[in-house]
């Protein structure tokens, strides 16, 4: 007797592990720098008709699928057709990529939990140099933060070309993050149900206390000044509409094959279309709600190093010309420098190399993203605040939050199509499934705790998944829409939810969409052929700071396999089904 699927408990706990899901990290590093970039207020403009016109279509249109085939990803695009087998393993393949490097976030934000109880913060200051006689030099030539992150943390070589040895501290870390993950996932819906509770409103109670904190930081006013002043002339830009596409895309996880898993553990009759709204209006809202935080606390840091740098040139004008105490302050800091210019101008002249030039906008407009956001900026941020061992615990224990909930929507995109195989459900237990996945990645993933392993992390952080996914998500709703049919598919969710889909719907999954997603598609390809020589960011010690290389040929040669591992599933699958097929009729017709 076949086993029933399993369900969800209710339908909040599936709309839990679908938020737990889509709101990520992206949403508190990627979304405020592209704020940052494009327009600022008036960068909200494009994503919210991106949000119409893509989001919410795309994600009602998978967790329509996974609830009405009631399979994994293989299984829902097989049932629609054999052809579309290829579709869901590359889903898969996609997932297990990401599973591969994402969780080393997970094992980073670990790291940087267990500093987090020491005084002061071990990234606070510089460390004192092996003879004790002043700080380390690589230190000094940077700052504290990044010292912490690109030295004691990575402990980054030079090169992708210098691989060095596996940091034997951020292994365990890794491993760490992997156990938690497996005990997450051990049980399938009946364990990962209980703890998307906890994945999905602990970083909301996170970000209101930093909320709170923030806009009463000196400064935060300059930051949320700047995110809320639109710049109305970047909708102009092609860019700043590309962007909100993308980051619209990227962050409801359309594509990985985790909602069409998560859908598929729903009860038939669950209403799908409401809850897609909500989780993409929540995955929204959340966006512009860590922006708001992110953005006070930025003002914070970066009127504090304006502050900072006005106080050191007052201090070397004061040193320098013998002025009196408190005859130069911040508001007449430009006359006063006119005024040394014309009555001293040989001692200004000898002097003026090392007057910085300090300007608040300049440290405003200081755009980062990514690890960069997560693990430097706001280091930096919270070392300058009052109690900030309290404040980093809290920062790292929502980032570990928000990476584990994304990690039990890869997971459960790999885990679902292969529990829904016969062949492997039945000679294996569901926990041995589990603990396979999570064994193969952990090991893999051991390439990026190396001394090159950020190098790594970068490749497969920029080219595993893009250009995959666009395809994977255009064959999808083609599928559905010339396929099946749309007709069809109506007529599947007048079965599931009581009613047939407005025409809103209809008009987006048969056109607006995916002629959305062919842009995308064209600009990526378009802009990997502009750029030439593929180039990743190196640190040099020497210097202190990032410098541009270009990508050796075995990186390039990688980067070439992990786009045509996923992609190349898509037409090979439909090629060996009608292979198959066509074996199969051969046979028929030689016996009869």
């Amino acid at each position: 007797m076949e086993k029933s699927r399993p369900l969800w408990d209710n339908p909040l706990q599936f709309v839990f592990a679908c938020i737990s899901y889509a709101v990520g990290l992206g949403n508190v590093w990627r979304f405020p720098y592209l704020c940052q970039m494009y327009g600022g207020g008036g960068f909200l403009i494009p994503y919210v008709i991106m949000l119409i016109a893509e989001g919410m279509p795309l994600l009602y249109l998978e967790l329509a699928v996974g609830q009405r085939m009631r399979q994994g990803s293989i299984g829902a695009w097989k049932i629609i057709s054999p052809y579309l087998c290829g579709v869901g393993v590359a889903s898969v393949v996609v997932s297990f990529f990401l599973s591969m490097y994402y969780n080393v976030i997970n094992a980073w934000a670990f790291w940087y939990l267990f500093h987090s109880f020491q005084d002061p913060l071990p990234w606070a200051t510089c460390p004192l140099n092996s003879n004790r006689t002043g700080y380390e030099e690589e230190c000094e030539k940077t700052s504290s933060t990044q010292y912490f992150w690109y030295r004691q943390t990575l402990n980054i070589s030079p090169s992708l070309d210098a691989s060095g040895s596996v940091q034997w501290e951020q292994a365990l870390c890794l491993t760490l993050a992997w156990l938690v993950v497996y005990l997450c996932i051990l049980r399938g819906t009946e364990s990962t149900g209980k703890v998307v509770y906890v994945t999905a409103s602990l970083p909301y109670c996170v970000l209101i206390i930093y909320l709170i904190r923030g806009l009463t930081l000196h400064g935060a006013v300059n930051g949320l000044v700047y995110m809320f002043t639109p710049k109305l002339e970047q909708l102009s830009n092609p860019k700043a509409w590309i962007s909100a596409a993308t980051q619209i895309f990227f962050s409801l996880g359309l594509g990985f094959g985790s909602l069409i898993a998560f859908a598929s553990y729903n009860e038939p009759s669950n209403n799908c279309e409401r809850h897609a709204i909500i989780v993409s209006l929540i995955n929204s809202a959340t966006s512009i709600f860590a922006s708001i935080v992110t953005f006070s606390i930025y003002g914070f840091k970066a009127t504090f190093n304006y502050e900072s740098c006005i106080n050191k040139v007052i201090l070397l004008l004061m040193n320098t010309f013998d002025l009196e105490e408190g005859s130069l302050t911040a508001d007449n800091l430009n006359e006063m420098k006119e005024y040394l210019m014309a009555t001293h101008p040989q001692e200004y002249a000898q002097l003026s190399p090392h007057l910085k030039n300090c300007s608040l906008e300049a440290e405003l407009d200081t755009a980062v993203q990514g690890t960069g956001l997560a693990f430097i900026v706001y280091s930096e941020a919270i070392k300058n605040m009052e109690v900030p061992q309290l404040y980093s615990m809290l920062y790292f224990v929502m980032l570990l939050m928000l990476g584990i909930g994304s990690m039990l929507g890869n997971t459960a995109a790999i885990l679902t199509p292969l529990t829904d195989s016969r062949a492997i459900a039945a000679r294996f237990p569901k926990e041995v499934i589990s603990g396979v996945v999570c064994f193969l990645n952990c090991v893999i993933g051991l390439i990026f705790t190396m001394e090159s392993g950020n190098y790594w992390f970068d490749i497969f952080n920029d080219y595993a998944a893009t250009l995959s996914l666009l395809l994977i998500v255009l064959v999808e709703t083609v599928a559905v829409c010339y396929i099946y049919g749309i007709r069809r598919f109506e007529k599947d969710l007048h079965t599931m939810i009581g009613r047939k889909p407005s025409w809103y719907w209809k008009i987006m999954w048969a056109f607006v969409s995916p002629l959305l997603i062919v842009s995308l598609f064209i600009f990526y390809l378009t802009d990997y052929i502009l750029t030439g020589t593929l180039q990743y960011q190196a640190w040099d010690a020497a210097q202190g700071q990032l410098v541009t290389k270009d990508y050796p040929g075995y990186a390039l040669a990688v980067i070439g396999l992990l786009v045509a591992a996923s992609t190349m599933c898509i037409p090979l699958g439909a090629l060996l089904t009608f292979i198959r097929k066509r074996l199969k009729r051969e046979r028929v017709s030689t016996v009869a």
